[in-house]
C-alpha cells in the first residue's frame, strides 16, 4: 500500500496519523518539533526529524526531495500551517515525486494570507468582521477611531505571529494599546489588520468542514465550538457535531470563490446582535480537530488519501450529531479560567467527558502520544514554578 507522509506531529498532525493509520495506510512522518508528540504513535512506520520549514525552506525541501528516493509516489499531506506555506509554494517541484494534498500557491495564499480571504468575502457578498489593513502608525491614527472598542489587532499570517508572541490575536481596549501592540507587530515586521469584534461567547463559534472536487462538494460536516484555550481567542478544546445549516451557503460560495477543492474547514462566528454567521478563516488542511469528524462517521484523511491515489470519491457520507471532542490537556486548565470568571458551572464542564466523545490526544490504544505530551507540559510547568530560562 502506498505509504502517506504526514509533516509535522502535533495535535492536527497525531490526529492525521490516527486516522489514516486506522484506515490501514503506511504512515511515514517527518516533524520538525521535538516537543511534538504525533511521531512516537504506533502507527507511524518511520519518523524523521527536519529543519524548520519556513525559516530553513531551501534545506526542509532538500529532505523531502532526499526522502523520494524511498518514498517516491508517496502521499504529501502538510498537517500545519509552515508545512503548508512551503509545501504550496514548491509543489510543483514536489509534485513531481509526491501526490501533493494541498492547493497551489495562488489559491493558498488567499486563505492563508487573511487580508486577501476578508478582501474577497467582501467583494462577494459573504459576510465578515469589518476589517482594514494598517501598515504604519499613520494608518492606525487614520482608521483607528472607525473602530468601536474593544476590538481586535490581528496578523495577516496567523501562523507566523502565533509563532512569536503565542497567540493568536489580541484584544485591543482603548486607542492607546491599539498604538502599543501595533508597534510590536512593526518590531517583528508583522502585517496587521484592525478588525471588529464579533460579540458572543465561544459557543458561538462554528466549524464549516467539506470535501470538494470538480467543483462539487461531496461531503460536508459542522460543529460547534464549545470551549476554547484561552477562553474567547484561543484554540477549541471541545466541539460538538451539529446540523448548523445556516453556514453552508457561505461556506461553500467563499471556497467556490477562492478556486478551492479539496477538504478545508471554513470557521464562522454567529453574531449575538444579529444572529448572522461571519466568516473568520478558512483552513486549507486537515484541522485541529480531525478526530471528530472521525469519531462520527467521516474519516477525512482517508477520503483525501483516496482522492490522491486513485480519484476513487466520496459520496452520502452521514454523520453522527452530539459527538464531542475534547483536548483534555487544555480543556483542564481553561476550565480554572472559566471558573475564576464564574463563566461555566461544574456541570457544563463535565457534560462532555460523560457523553460519547474522543480524546484529542488520549486514546488507551495508543498511548505513547499522550505520556510525552503529559512529560512536555509537566517540564513547562516546572519551569515556570522555577522561573527557569533556557535562553
Amino acid at each position: 500500500m502506498t505509504p502517506a507522509i504526514v509533516l509535522s506531529s502535533h495535535t492536527i498532525g497525531l490526529g492525521l496519523i490516527r486516522a489514516l493509520g486506522i484506515a490501514g495506510v503506511p504512515v511515514i512522518v517527518v516533524y520538525y518539533d521535538k516537543n511534538n508528540m504525533g511521531y512516537v504513535s504506533k502507527y507511524v512506520n518511520n519518523s524523521i526529524f527536519a529543519p524548520h520549514p519556513e525559516r530553513n525552506e531551501k534545506e526542509y525541501i532538500n529532505l523531502l526531495l532526499d526522502l523520494a528516493k524511498d518514498y517516491r509516489g508517496s502521499v504529501l499531506f502538510p498537517s500545519d500551517d509552515p508545512t503548508l506555506f512551503t509545501v504550496s509554494r514548491n509543489k510543483e517541484l514536489l509534485k513531481k515525486f509526491y501526490k501533493v494534498v494541498c492547493t497551489e500557491w495562488n489559491i493558498t495564499e488567499r486563505f492563508l494570507n487573511k487580508k486577501y480571504t476578508y478582501e474577497l468575502a467582501e467583494s462577494i457578498g459573504v459576510s465578515a468582521p469589518k476589517t482594514i489593513v494598517i501598515k504604519t502608525i499613520e494608518d492606525v491614527e487614520k482608521y483607528g477611531p472607525q473602530f468601536a472598542f474593544p476590538c481586535i489587532l490581528k496578523p495577516c499570517y496567523g501562523h507566523q505571529y502565533f509563532e512569536l508572541f503565542k497567540r493568536k490575536m489580541v484584544r485591543v481596549d482603548n486607542f492607546d494599546q491599539m498604538l502599543s501592540e501595533f508597534k510590536l507587530f512593526l518590531k517583528v515586521d508583522c502585517e496587521a489588520m484592525i478588525q471588529e469584534l464579533i460579540p458572543g461567547d465561544d459557543t458561538h463559534g462554528i466549524n464549516y468542514n467539506s470535501f470538494i472536487y470538480n467543483n462539487a462538494t461531496l461531503v460536508e460536516f459542522t460543529a460547534k465550538k464549545i470551549r476554547l484555550s484561552p477562553p474567547n481567542f484561543g484554540f477549541p478544546c471541545v466541539i460538538v457535531s451539529k446540523h448548523i445549516p445556516q453556514v453552508i451557503e457561505a461556506g461553500r460560495k467563499i471556497l467556490k470563490a477562492l478556486g478551492y477543492y479539496g477538504y478545508s474547514c471554513t470557521e464562522f462566528k454567529k453574531d449575538a446582535r444579529n444572529g448572522e454567521y461571519k466568516l473568520m478563516e478558512v483552513n486549507g488542511r486537515i484541522n485541529l480537530s480531525v478526530l471528530h469528524a472521525l469519531k462520527c462517521g467521516i474519516n477525512f484523511p482517508e477520503i483525501m488519501y483516496n482522492d490522491a491515489i486513485n480519484r476513487e470519491l466520496p459520496s452520502g457520507h452521514i454523520y453522527k450529531k452530539g459527538i464531542y471532542w475534547i483536548d483534555s490537556t487544555k480543556d483542564i486548565a481553561t476550565y480554572i479560567l472559566y471558573r475564576k470568571k464564574k463563566i461555566i458551572s461544574f456541570r457544563q464542564f463535565i457534560k462532555p467527558y460523560l457523553s460519547q466523545k474522543v480524546f484529542a490526544i488520549f486514546d488507551i490504544n495508543d498511548i505513547k502520544p499522550f505520556i510525552k505530551r503529559c512529560g512536555y507540559l509537566f517540564k513547562v510547568e516546572l519551569k515556570r514554578i522555577f522561573n527557569i530560562n533556557e535562553d
